[in-house]
């Protein structure tokens, strides 16, 4: 399968991880729940984990590539306060700031 279309998540925080098995088929994610997050990647979407904190979804289908790309991100959304959680490379998280001490 050539890939014509990608999409590149990072996961930002302290403990949380991402691996890829079987080929591809089955991603692992560790995002700081008391178990181990797993997901089937669909038909014509391929899971590639450059570091254990770079997810690569590529595929022939840029809709099913984005849709999964998106399911994942679900999971774990970035927090505006703190800047954790599972974020697309391009994205910008514009920070909150916490409450102002007297």
């Amino acid at each position: 399968m050539e890939a014509k279309f990608f999409r590149i998540l990072k996961i930002v925080g302290v403990g949380y991880k991402a691996r890829a098995e079987d080929s591809g088929r089955q991603l692992f994610l560790k995002l700081g729940y008391s178990h181990e997050v797993e997901l089937g990647v669909p038909p014509a979407v391929r899971v590639f984990c450059f570091k254990n904190n770079v997810i690569c979804c590529a595929g022939i289908d840029k809709g099913r590539v984005n849709h999964f790309a998106g399911t994942v991100r679900s999971i774990k959304p970035p927090d505006v306060y703190k800047g954790k959680g599972i974020m697309y490379l391009d994205e910008t998280i514009h920070r909150k700031k916490g409450k102002k001490s007297k």
